[in-house]
């Protein structure tokens, strides 16, 4: 299944193109505890110096974020995460060509990004945090951004997903959409992400990544699909590697993606992502 394509203008006059080809989004961490690269782009040189490798190696979109999401994070305020982000983002915003998404699931923080350059958002809540209700939704269609919705769920409680993990996601982003829609961003607006590696078991990450093209359709409308499963712990248990040797199992679930429709991938090693994603894409002629 191939997305019919869908064009954005962003704030700032950047353009993004979904449906044509799958996009590469390349992670700009500047944390100090991400689960694969916390720590390595702490001074702003480094991280400018990092994104520029990216977008020379093809990247599409740079994806910056300030806390980490790892397993067992507790959130930070909103305050303390505009206080890390600004000076990394307005350095980026200065100096990169690319359209710029902003990992965070804080309204406020949001707000903030983009009004420093960001052009989209990425929520690992999808519009769901529970201590913000409707807000995220609220702040991008005032901006008129599209939005990255990721699914989730509270603590560990892995039957919740009722022996259907699929179905539980799609009912997950049913009300995503009902959200967007009562905030007035506009259903277009919304580019889903299954969240692999997020309140899922590795068993349910693996169903999720074999069934992931049911999640392009929700009651009869297309979305759009990003899949962020690079170095995640999926694959290392798959494969019994650790974070910095899961780049070829990363890259097969990148080919699988793009065979079952992923409009974006994100993901750390962006030459080889490139590289393999547009052999696949020849391969099918996509």
């Amino acid at each position: 299944m191939k997305l019919a394509e869908r064009s954005y203008t962003l704030p700032r006059g950047k353009k993004l193109l979904l449906g044509r080809r799958t996009l590469i989004m390349g992670i700009l961490n500047v944390t100090p505890d991400s689960f694969s690269d916390g720590g390595r782009w702490l001074e702003i040189p480094a991280a400018l110096a990092h994104a520029r490798r990216m977008v020379e190696e093809g990247a599409d979109i740079i994806d910056i974020g300030a806390e980490s999401s790892r397993p067992g994070f507790v959130p930070m305020r909103a305050a303390e995460e505009i206080r890390r982000l600004a000076p990394y983002l307005e350095a980026l915003a200065a100096a990169c060509p690319l359209p710029i998404s902003v990992d965070t699931f804080k309204a406020e923080t949001a707000r903030a990004a983009l009004g420093l350059g960001a052009d989209l958002l990425n929520d690992i809540w999808g519009l769901q945090y529970a201590e913000e209700p409707g807000e995220m939704a609220r702040v991008a269609a005032a901006r008129g951004v599209p939005v990255i919705a990721m699914h989730n769920q509270q603590g560990t409680d892995y039957a919740a997903f009722g022996g259907d993990v699929i179905a539980a996601e799609k009912a997950f982003f049913r009300r995503t959409v009902a959200i967007a829609e009562a905030a007035g961003l506009p259903r277009e607006k919304l580019i889903l992400d299954p969240g692999i590696g997020f309140g899922k078991t590795a068993e349910q990450n693996l169903e999720v990544l074999r069934r992931q093209q049911e999640l392009t359709e929700l009651a009869r409308e297309e979305y759009p699909l990003l899949l962020g499963v690079s170095r995640k712990s999926v694959i290392g248990k798959v494969l019994d590697l650790p974070v910095g040797e899961r780049l070829e199992g990363t890259l097969a679930t990148s080919v699988l993606a793009v065979a079952q429709g992923a409009s974006i991938l994100r993901v750390h090693d962006v030459r080889e992502n490139v590289r393999a994603v547009r052999m696949a894409e020849a391969i099918l002629q996509k």
